[in-house]
């Protein structure tokens, strides 16, 4: 999913399990290519709240109150030349599906919400 689509990093940075995390792979980071803003994040146990916005090839994402990340997609890769120095072909998407997609460690949502951007809708 990290190259085929495009990611959108959800992780506790603070955990021991990640000691050496790229700036490109904290939470809220388009993974490999955009990172997010840090320092944002509530201490574990406590909800965040989040807001992703896609509008067209824009991505902001909101944590807590607070602009993370503001990509645009036409120019986050320059000749196709990444942070993590990966293909991302999905960064070329303009349509497709939202995954919650994990490594095996607990996580949990609650009031997810999804809407359109078009009045018409």
């Amino acid at each position: 999913a990290a190259y085929n689509a495009i990611e959108l990093q959800i992780l506790d940075n603070s955990s021991d399990r990640w000691p050496d995390l790229k700036s490109y792979q904290t939470h809220g980071s388009i993974y490999g290519v955009v990172p997010a803003k840090r320092g944002f994040l509530k201490p574990v146990g406590e909800w965040n709240r989040q807001e992703v916005i896609c509008d067209g090839r824009q991505i902001r994402v909101i944590l807590n109150g607070h602009t993370i990340l503001d990509a645009d997609l036409d120019r986050v890769a320059p000749q196709g030349h990444t942070l993590d120095g990966q293909a991302h072909p999905g960064l070329s998407n303009t349509t497709g599906h939202l995954g919650f997609l994990g490594h095996g460690d607990r996580v949990a949502f609650r009031n997810i919400r999804i809407r359109s951007l078009d009045p018409k809708q």
